[in-house]
């Protein structure tokens, strides 16, 4: 199973860069986990749109489904080009399904994620954990037939369930929205030192910190994080990527 970074922040693009969206492939399997701003004309860097087998989003925060409305033109224009078979399937965790304005359901098949969901698309189930958020938003887990995993936070503040649900995966795709000295400052949001104490207690063999801010020094955040999680730690950047 192959993670590539696409788009890491959070809040807005900065030139040429994207929003928080990660490509997840294995064996013949290819889902994208949020489709964030500026994302899919750097998605198609690294996988043709008529290879995507589903899109997973963690919530309707416009900095990880603003791409998905362009997806949906990519897909209708494909399918009235020959080239593509069958609607994308979109996965969304909200409770608002039905004031999302998707236009084309021969494009996507837009579907609401619940909780207790485990969808297989091919080689990979992917699951689900409530995280602490100002809108209804979930973490992921992927797993594929080996048994590796892999957990996407999306957005959340400090949560037990985010621990218990990342126990001993092989990579922890995390939110690090604020520094140290912020914690507190914001709901719905991690620090960076907990972020290190929830990879520590879950005890992950590796992290991946994402969705940064737009000012201090991102290695700060790092540095921060690693004060509490003596393993593996890396920043996202577009293209950046990890096979487990």
């Amino acid at each position: 199973m192959k993670l590539t970074t696409v788009g890491f922040w959070g809040a807005y693009p900065r030139a040429n860069e994207a929003t928080s969206c990660y490509l997840v492939q294995d064996e013949d399997t290819r889902i994208v986990l949020d489709c964030g701003s500026g994302a899919l004309s750097r998605l198609q860097n690294y996988v043709q749109l008529n290879e995507l087998d589903a899109v997973f989003i963690s919530h309707t925060h416009a900095d990880h489904i603003a791409d998905i409305y362009c997806l949906e033109y990519a897909m209708f224009v494909q399918r009235q080009l020959g080239n593509r078979k069958t609607p994308l399937d979109v996965y969304i965790y909200t409770d608002e399904l039905n004031t999302l304005t998707f236009s084309y359901p021969e494009a996507l098949n837009v579907q609401q994620i619940h909780v207790t969901d485990n969808i297989q698309v091919g080689s990979l189930s992917v699951t689900f954990s409530e995280n602490v958020h100002d809108i209804p938003c979930c973490s992921m887990k992927i797993t594929n037939r080996m048994g590796q995993t892999l957990v996407y936070s999306g957005d959340t503040g400090y949560t037990d369930s985010l621990i218990q649900f990342a126990k001993g995966v092989n990579v922890l795709l995390i939110e690090c929205s604020l520094y140290k000295k912020q914690q507190g400052l914001f709901t719905g949001h991690l620090a960076s030192n907990e972020v290190g104490k929830i990879a520590q207690q879950a005890n992950v063999e590796q992290v991946v910190l994402t969705h940064f801010p737009h000012y201090g020094h991102l290695d700060q955040l790092k540095e921060e994080v690693c004060q509490f999680f003596n393993k593996k730690v890396y920043d996202a950047k577009e293209g950046f990527s990890i096979t487990i």
